[in-house]
């Protein structure tokens, strides 16, 4: 009884493994014929007069990449939460915004939003509350016309300080949720 009940448990956890969910596998062609063809994402993204568009300066010349413009909102990559909370605050609202015309502009263009928190909590509730914020900021993107295939939220609990100091302005900095590019 003890071979069978171990080979079922063996074969599940074998069935398990394997499965991939609904997510289908991709492949990305990295031949060289069909590399020089391909525009990279910062020739095909720009900032346009009516919001975020797809151009290039004349001549061919390819028009930076807005989310490294440190006077564009979409390099603002961290939205930040008090303490204990994981409710977006009204001031990140336009941040938001400009990351919401991005990926509604480019829908291949994708992000994963990385929840943290700061150190004070246990290891298990901080795991939990950065969560609930990637969550929330995936929620406010959702709302403003964000495909949910573009987003993922994932979280590192305190994991990955951005400040290693024990103040408030550094627990501050670490309560956030950053928004990462998939193709930077």
């Amino acid at each position: 009884m003890n071979k069978v009940l171990w080979s079922a448990l063996f074969a599940l956890t074998l069935s398990a493994c394997g499965s991939t969910g609904d997510k289908p596998a991709t492949v990305d062609d990295q031949s060289s014929d069909r590399a020089a063809t391909q525009t990279s994402s910062s020739e095909r993204i720009g900032m346009g007069g009516d919001g975020v568009t797809g151009s290039a300066l004349p001549g061919g010349r390819a028009m930076a990449d807005p989310r490294k413009d440190p006077a564009s909102a979409l390099s603002r990559r961290s939205i930040h939460f008090d303490f204990d909370s994981f409710v977006v605050k009204d001031e990140f609202h336009p941040v938001l915004e400009a990351h919401a015309s991005l990926l509604k502009a480019n829908r291949g263009l994708s992000v994963i939003l990385q929840g943290n928190a700061d150190e004070r909590g246990s290891r298990e509730y901080n795991l939990a509350l950065g969560q609930k914020r990637a969550e929330a900021v995936r929620k406010v993107l959702a709302v403003m016309g964000v495909s949910d295939a573009q987003m993922e939220a994932i979280s590192f609990g305190e994991e990955k300080p951005r400040n290693p100091g024990n103040t408030e302005e550094a627990y501050a900095e670490n309560r956030r949720t950053d928004v990462v590019y998939a193709d930077e």
